[in-house]
């Protein structure tokens, strides 16, 4: 039997572990990226290790979350990145150059190697051929220190596209398409391959897209073969010389085949508050707009801005609407410079934005109250962008055009004849926002500088044979990362300090949580299904921790945070029978017992002394997590090994 894509990459990287699917496997990381939110917990988890050169092919900090500086907190941080990289050999992309993934696909990503980052939206590198996860810091912590990156063996999916898309449909619509299909938990345990004759007309950027979005889905990461058009894209980079030729096997097998006829699909829009919540845009039209916005790792590629440009040239945009682009890099912002472009967009009246993440995070330009933003980002939490009943669509840059001309949610098939927007074949290359490594020797004196802001990583526990503790929060399904522990301008700055970071725990749901949870000293939290989906941000994991969080038990839990939970050595633990959710009651006391043998079994006996009733919970923990949760987390796991 053949092997697929991502089965050959993951074969030629495997340090331990069988290639089956539920079975752990260690996997050896080429390279690493972080961002600024996530990377100075990152570092700092780097620091404590003790190594003093980083020991992956290439490792990069990039800065693209955090640049709005309206106190030192923010500056002081990219001051200890700046630091830390130059002493242990990582390169330093600057603020301004550009979002992680976009700059990393252009300047660094190589097919056939593997990638962890910081950032949930790390599969981005599919588009060009790379096996790229997101990750938790200390998992990047420890691939940076050369050490493994530990997943479960996924299965297969594959997505077989024919047919080619008709004008003002786009690569947005394909994941939109894909998640209306299998639902922001339907690829959960998977790794997306795409493929078939409808890949051939899609560019390295749009493939990026589709990965980019991959990561809604749940999926560990999404994948594109590499061919002539990843090869065309590296010679257009200056980096022909690290194509290489990249696809499964014609016999490989797949656990799900899902086939997309290109040719049938029409915009589409994700609908407040999930990006699988998706509809046709015709069926929406007339919707008033208030805000627009352009941009993000999803749709910031030169090519989604060319398009942009030439929609809007001769044009202006409606009066009741604000429309923010944000370049996705310098190299982008300078291309479109000089193609005169850029002229064509401020002359529309649009507003140009910083080569960054910004609004997508909550970073400025957030809407107005109870305002209909379109934006042609990847997510739209309730509350993610800054305004807490604001509505947030998901839509294609071609769409989000059209609602920014008419004021309404417009079918961009309206707007004419689409221009003609073709690649370039050379990019214009300037890496001097890239700042190198000190070499070993002047590495050993370099200071590490370190702000007021940067306070030490919390302390963890040790998961001892009993847990007695009352059930603080009772939360539903599908409970983000943005619910636990949310971005935005005012609480992203305090990403390095955990205690000031804790006042905003689950904010979102219940205010009053951080208090209570201090005022009990330790906790147990209640989820329903694909508790902890959305972004990588371990924050959600070491803020609980630090106000005094046991344990989580849920209906089920997504990849990433499960993964950064034992990391910060709280144990996940999910119901044997759902039903029994409906049965625990916030305020509750509950008590786990006999913890350590119910590991070694799979099942955990929970007792809800408030009530008397008794509830069987599964835990399916390798024989590492086990070690990890009874050592206190992975650091001190490391440590002790």
């Amino acid at each position: 039997m053949g092997m697929t894509l991502a089965q050959k990459i993951i074969a030629s990287h495997l340090v331990s572990g069988e290639m089956i699917p539920g079975h752990e496997i260690a996997l050896r990381i080429d390279q690493t990226l972080t961002q600024d939110a996530t990377g100075t917990m990152a570092y700092l988890e780097f620091e404590t290790m003790g190594i003093d050169r980083v020991r992956t092919e290439l490792s990069v900090a990039y800065i693209d979350h955090n640049t709005l500086q309206c106190g030192f907190e923010n500056a002081d941080d990219h001051r200890y990145i700046q630091s830390v990289a130059r002493k242990h050999g990582i390169r330093f992309s600057r603020p301004g150059n550009g979002i992680c993934h976009q700059v990393h696909l252009e300047r660094f990503g190589v097919p056939g190697k593997t990638l962890i980052g910081s950032d949930s939206h790390t599969p981005t590198g599919g588009g060009i051929g790379m096996l790229a996860f997101g990750a938790g810091g200390m998992d990047v912590a420890v691939a940076m220190g050369g050490g493994a990156y530990y997943i479960t063996m996924p299965r297969m999916f594959k997505v077989n596209l024919t047919g080619r898309l008709r004008p003002f449909v786009t690569a947005k619509d394909v994941s939109l398409e894909i998640l209306r299909i299998l639902s922001v938990k339907g690829g959960v345990g998977a790794i997306l391959e795409w493929g078939g004759e409808g890949i051939r007309a899609l560019s390295v950027p749009e493939r990026a897209t589709i990965t980019n979005m991959g990561t809604e889905l749940g999926a560990t990461t999404s994948i594109f073969p590499s061919d002539d058009i990843t090869r065309a894209f590296l010679e257009a980079e200056g980096r022909g010389e690290q194509w290489v030729e990249l696809k499964s096997d014609p016999d490989a097998e797949y656990d799900r085949v899902i086939d997309i006829d290109l040719s049938t699909l029409e915009p589409l829009i994700a609908c407040p508050h999930s990006p699988d919540n998706v509809k046709k845009v015709s069926a929406l039209k007339g919707t008033k707009v208030d805000q627009v916005c352009i941009g993000s790792c999803t749709n910031s590629s030169l090519i989604d801005m060319l398009k942009v440009a030439a929609l809007l040239k001769g044009r202006t945009i409606d009066p009741s609407v604000s429309l923010s682009i944000s370049p996705g890099s310098r190299q982008v912002l300078a291309m479109l410079a000089e193609a005169g472009a850029l002229n064509d967009i401020l002359a529309s009246g649009a507003r140009v934005l910083e080569c960054a993440c910004g609004p997508c995070i909550g970073m400025g330009f957030s809407p107005n109250s109870a305002g209909v933003s379109l934006r042609t980002f990847n997510r739209n939490f309730l509350g993610r962008s800054g305004t807490a009943d604001a509505g947030v669509y998901l839509v294609s840059p071609e769409t989000a055009v059209a609602a920014a001309l008419t004021g309404t949610i417009t079918d961009p098939r309206l707007l004419g004849e689409m221009p003609g927007i073709r690649m370039p074949a050379a990019f214009r290359i300037d890496d001097s926002a890239v700042l190198l490594p000190a070499d070993p020797e002047e590495a050993k004196g370099v200071e590490v500088v370190r702000g007021p802001n940067i306070k030490p990583f919390p302390d963890s526990r040790p998961v001892g044979d009993e847990i007695s503790a009352p059930l603080t929060l009772k939360v539903g399904d599908n409970i983000t990362t943005d619910h636990i522990m949310p971005a935005g301008a005012k609480i992203l700055p305090y990403r390095s300090n955990i205690p000031h970071l804790s006042q905003f725990c689950f904010a979102v749901c219940d205010e009053t949580f951080p208090e209570r949870a201090k005022a009990a000293g330790e906790t147990i939290l209640v989820g329903g299904s694909n508790y902890g989906q959305g972004s990588s941000r371990e924050h959600a994991a070491l803020v609980p921790l630090y106000l005094g969080v046991r344990a989580v038990i849920a209906k089920s839990f997504a990849r990433i945070h499960v993964a950064n939970l034992i990391n910060a050595g709280i144990l996940p633990l999910t119901f044997v029978h759902p039903e029994d959710y409906d049965r625990l009651n916030q305020g509750d006391r509950l008590s786990l017992r006999d913890i350590h043998a119910g590991m070694d079994i799979g099942r955990i006996a929970l007792l809800d002394e408030t009530t008397g009733e008794t509830f069987e919970l599964a835990c399916d923990f390798t024989d590492r997590q086990k070690a990890m949760l009874k050592a206190g987390g992975l650091l001190a796991y490391t440590a002790g090994k």
